[in-house]
């Protein structure tokens, strides 16, 4: 048996065995797409081909080989888990680890290789179409959440491919923005997921984002894929393009990049008897070494890590069997949903429903019907099924009340698919009529449950354009003001992956982030309204209380230089944006502008509520290569059991350089029975101390006075200690 199809012998042996049996052309064959999902391995030899497909959050339905068009396949329906932000509100390893292997095992039952995700670009603007693919805006928190998910999914012999790396923060003129930023935002802010990824999670490969940095396209750019992601992280995984990412043969060459996927080819409708042969590296590189132009140094580098893929993936013999759409994937969707779910706002203790002796519960709102698991481009499933909320209401509470439902608002007027069938949600009534008709179902009802927010649709949350403003679209505002003068019982829950305005927010006494949940979407949501299950979602980003509160728009020059905007006279004129910004993003910008948030990162409430002790500090004084170990007792002084997320942020009180307010360096959650008291253990060291100097571009743990802050949110410190680094 050949070395390389011998699974005993280690990786690297069968990686070079393989190697040098492979003709020149066979290795470039290896490092570009032969279809839209798939690349060729070597078939003389035995070596699969490599199956990619997009799903951090459900795996995609079957495409044509050279169509985005669905296949048409019956049997390709998945299970549609939870967005990432929601993920990332659960502040729960535990549930990414839980999500990781069960993704994984249904990207392994359709026999993928490689699953496009998980994102984690930085949360910098609430208007990215984006964000609800990545998880929130402290690199801190995305870097713990993601290395769970990653271990999860490779369980499976399914490669993550972490994305979109790296500064891929906005979708306006996302292949054509240049950006440029300090080296020190760039290692604080956006690197370290990815970092965490490579050196924890250990991905086993990368995707390149579509925009530029400092000039160069990032599917090509040294400094991003050679010097940090390979020579200072020491990734030896497969970096692979974003579809179409690619714009010059020699720079991909040199640049870093391994795979190149999607370079604009419709495959065989182009009329190339062999479109994929086009790719920049395809018959352009081949040219090149025949030239002699180039070596084959970088190729067998190329070569070699896709080889490193295919065995750690399609060759790997020890896979566990997969699974889909099981029982056991509905019940991680739901859980997972449910740990998410945010309670932002509770006055009164209006929530849970009680509907002892009730008699009406009144759903309003277009969210509480429209489907969530489409659209939002290449994150769009066909899923096996999707509870809407109206559903999940009728099935909880239907028994015991009458669930009436009224539109309130109407969106885009179109019929649309679900995944599996056509739902008609035309409307030709006009906003007053629905208004009139929510506002006459709700008078009389004992509670009101709006389901609003925005939708997968483009200039909401959705791949390829941004959200033109922070407020609700088709006229939301007007409903809730309506109904809040109705009916004094009004919960509003908010579907979306991003922030939005309230201006009725102190008209409403009960207020929800419901994120884009999935297939198990109305019965999580159910289960959190009725109590089943009580809320301990903690927000992952910043809801601030108006645009101008954000630093990428007051100080930063989102969505680009305003004069290159100005001057700028085609859609592929590149444009600069430098991250003025800077190291201040969501609540690290708020605390330094002294804005008060709508509400904060961190921030989410319970049914219950927590009390917390003194801090203790086991030393004070530590060497900058020491450790100390603080403490916190943290009881449940109410009459449920409850999660509560105890945060850790630390305060550097004198820099050399300027730092944040505060940052988060740890966090734990805890679940108490009512009267239970638990002690939350946090080892704090110079990690989390440390800030990157690029005067020296060196990590620099700094001698002088910090404080360790404790909360339940970034804006709701319980307690404080003092400590020295000597």
């Amino acid at each position: 048996m050949p070395v390389y199809m011998d699974s005993s012998q280690p990786l690297e042996a069968r990686v070079q065995d393989a190697l040098g049996r492979l003709t020149i052309e066979e290795k470039v064959a290896l490092i570009h797409a032969q279809s839209k999902f798939s690349s060729p391995g070597v078939a003389r030899l035995g070596i699969p081909e490599l199956w990619c497909t997009d799903g951090p959050h459900g795996i995609r339905p079957e495409v044509f080989w050279d169509e985005w068009s669905q296949a048409g396949w019956t049997n390709d329906s998945c299970t549609a888990f939870p967005a990432l932000t929601c993920l990332a509100a659960t502040w729960n390893p535990d549930m990414s680890a839980l999500y990781g292997k069960s993704i994984g095992e249904e990207a392994h039952y359709r026999e993928k290789d490689v699953l496009l995700g998980p994102g984690v670009n930085i949360y910098r603007t609430p208007l990215n179409g984006r964000n609800f693919e990545y998880m929130g805006e402290d690199p801190y928190l995305a870097s713990v959440m993601v290395v769970p998910y990653i271990k999860g999914v490779q369980s499976n012999g399914v490669a993550t491919c972490v994305k979109h790396y790296a500064l891929n923060n906005q979708e306006q003129r996302r292949h054509t923005t240049d950006v440029d930023l300090s080296d020190r935002a760039l290692y604080e802010i956006y690197l370290p997921a990815f970092k965490a990824a490579v050196q924890d999670g250990g991905t086993w490969s990368i995707m390149s984002s579509y925009n530029l940095y400092k000039g160069r396209h990032v599917c090509q750019n040294p400094r991003l894929l050679k010097d940090i992601l390979r020579d200072e992280w020491g990734f030896d995984g497969a970096v692979i393009s974003d579809w179409g990412g690619v714009h010059d043969t020699e720079q991909a060459i040199d640049g870093g990049l391994d795979l190149e996927f999607g370079s604009w080819t419709n495959g065989l409708s182009e009329g190339k008897k062999r479109a994929y042969d086009s790719y920049h590296l395809a018959d352009p590189y081949l040219a090149l070494i025949r030239q002699g132009k180039v070596d084959t140094k970088e190729l067998d580098a190329k070569a070699s890590n896709v080889l490193r893929l295919i065995f750690r993936t399609a060759m790997n013999q020890s896979k566990p069997f997969g699974s889909m759409n099981s029982p056991e994937h509905l019940a991680a969707a739901r859980r997972i949903g449910g740990e998410g779910i945010v309670l932002l706002k509770n006055e009164g203790g209006i929530l849970p429903l009680d509907v002892n002796g009730k008699k009406k519960i009144a759903v309003i709102g277009e969210n509480a019907i429209k489907p969530m698991t489409v659209g939002g481009g290449s994150s769009s499933l066909k899923a096996r099924h999707e509870v809407s909320p109206l559903e999940g209401m009728k099935k909880r509470f239907g028994n015991d009340v009458e669930i009436v439902y009224a539109r309130g608002y109407a969106g885009e007027q179109r019929k649309e698919h679900d995944g599996m069938k056509l739902l008609d949600l035309t409307d030709s009534r006009t906003p007053e009529e629905l208004i009139a008709e929510a506002v006459d179902v709700a008078r009389d009802a004992d509670y009101v449950v709006f389901f609003g927010g925005l939708n997968k649709n483009p200039h909401q949350d959705c791949e390829d354009s941004d959200r033109e403003g922070l407020g609700l679209p088709y006229g939301q505002d007007a409903v809730i003001v309506a109904l809040a003068k109705a009916n004094k019982n009004l919960v509003v829950v908010n579907i979306s992956g991003n922030a939005v305005a309230m201006p009725w927010v102190k008209d409403v006494p009960a207020i929800v982030q419901g994120w884009f949940i999935g297939s198990e979407a109305g019965n999580a949501i159910a289960d959190v309204l009725s109590g089943d299950v009580n809320p301990s979602g903690k927000l992952p980003f910043t809801f601030p209380a108006r645009l101008e509160d954000v630093g990428a728009h007051a100080i930063g020059e989102y969505p680009g230089n305003k004069d290159a905007l100005a001057a700028s006279k085609q859609w592929g004129d590149t444009i600069p944006e430098y991250y003025h910004d800077d190291i201040y993003v969501g609540y690290r910008y708020a605390d330094k502008a002294k804005t008060t948030p709508l509400f904060p990162f961190g921030h989410g409430l319970s049914y219950t509520t927590f009390h917390y002790g003194n801090i203790d500090l086991d030393r004070k004084p530590i060497s900058p290569d020491g450790r100390l170990r603080l403490t916190v007792p943290v009881t449940n002084t109410g009459n449920r059991t409850g999660a509560e997320t105890v945060q850790l942020y630390i305060s550097d009180e004198k820099s050399s350089l300027p730092r944040p307010l505060k940052e988060l360096k740890g966090f734990k959650k805890v679940v108490l029975r009512p009267g239970e008291t638990k002690v939350v253990v946090f080892d704090i060291d110079c990690s989390a101390l440390r800030y990157y100097d690029d005067r020296i571009h060196e990590w620099v743990c700094e001698p002088g006075k910090f404080t360790a802050l404790v909360g339940a949110s970034s804006r709701d410190i319980r307690g404080k200690a003092d400590f020295k680094v000597e």
